[in-house]
């Protein structure tokens, strides 16, 4: 039913929202705004080194907090995002070292505490971070080797897919319409079955590599170029023409879904040579 798609494509958009929008982590920004007053008052009594303290102060929370937050979000990345090689370097540690160090500094130069209670201090922020927020723990999901191919190569290959879907996605927000909405959904739901297929069992991919590498991107520009073009120019043409170009696209889609498995390569490289002569012939790609 044509709802299924726009619901899960509704859903997902709204995890994504609520990734990219969450409250975690903003605690240290916290911080760094009640330093803000003390930076005001240093400059209503001229205390230039107060003021420079305090102000290196709320740089270096902000600076925490943004590798605070890129660490959280690399721990729980979109699905699409799940191939992506996790940071090498721990962000949620170095967000953590930076607050306590900050902290420290604060109090020995501003509060006038002794070294060891600076360092008290700077042991409780630290902990106080470990408490909140944990420390890194992702690492990438290890992709078994076949056919010739590395797992860190197939990895790079399936995150490249998962990526230009993605941007298809991103597209198809910029089309208002409902119908064309489900259609291209449904498409890159199809393109993530393919993608999570292989993922499980990436003996196939040497003959996905095509479909991946090259098929997928002419239907990103084909989906991208209409998204802007139909805003410039939108015609009754030019939607039918890009429905049907919709319809090859997810007929081939599917049947490419259960070929890339099987052993006619030759077959599928064909079909996807074909349908995309057929595109170009059409003016969509």
């Amino acid at each position: 039913m044509p709802e299924v798609p726009e619901f899960k494509s509704a859903k997902r958009f709204a995890g994504e929202a609520l990734r990219q929008y969450s409250p975690r982590g903003l605690l240290v920004y916290v911080l760094a705004l009640a330093l803000i007053p003390a930076v005001v008052l240093g400059l209503i009594k001229g205390h230039v080194t107060s003021v420079l303290v305090n102000a290196g102060a709320f740089a270096l929370y902000c600076l925490a907090g943004v590798w605070l937050r890129r660490g959280l979000q690399a721990e729980n990345p979109a699905p699409q995002d799940r191939l992506v090689r996790a940071s090498k370097w721990p962000l949620k540690l170095s967000a953590a070292s930076l607050v306590a160090a900050t902290t420290g500094l604060l109090a020995f130069v501003s509060l006038r505490q002794s070294l060891l209670m600076a360092a008290l201090y700077a042991g409780g922020a630290f902990l106080g971070m470990y408490l909140s927020y944990g420390f890194d723990r992702r690492s990438s999901k290890p992709i078994m080797a076949a056919h010739g191919y590395s797992g860190e190569e197939i990895r790079q290959t399936l995150a490249a897919a998962l990526a230009i879907i993605k941007d298809i996605e991103q597209s198809n927000r910029n089309i208002p319409h409902a119908e064309l909405n489900r259609r291209i959904a449904g498409i890159c739901e199809i393109a993530e079955g393919v993608v999570a297929e292989l993922e499980a069992d990436p003996r196939g991919i040497r003959r996905a590599r095509k479909f991946l590498n090259v098929y997928l991107e002419n239907v990103q520009q084909v989906i991208q170029g209409y998204a802007i073009t139909h805003r410039q120019a939108g015609s009754q043409a030019l939607e039918q023409n890009f429905r049907q170009a919709l319809d090859a696209i997810e007929s081939a889609f599917r049947e490419q879904q259960q070929k890339l498995l099987e052993d006619d390569v030759f077959d599928l490289d064909v079909k996807i040579e074909v349908l995309t002569a057929q595109l170009k012939r059409e003016g969509i790609l």
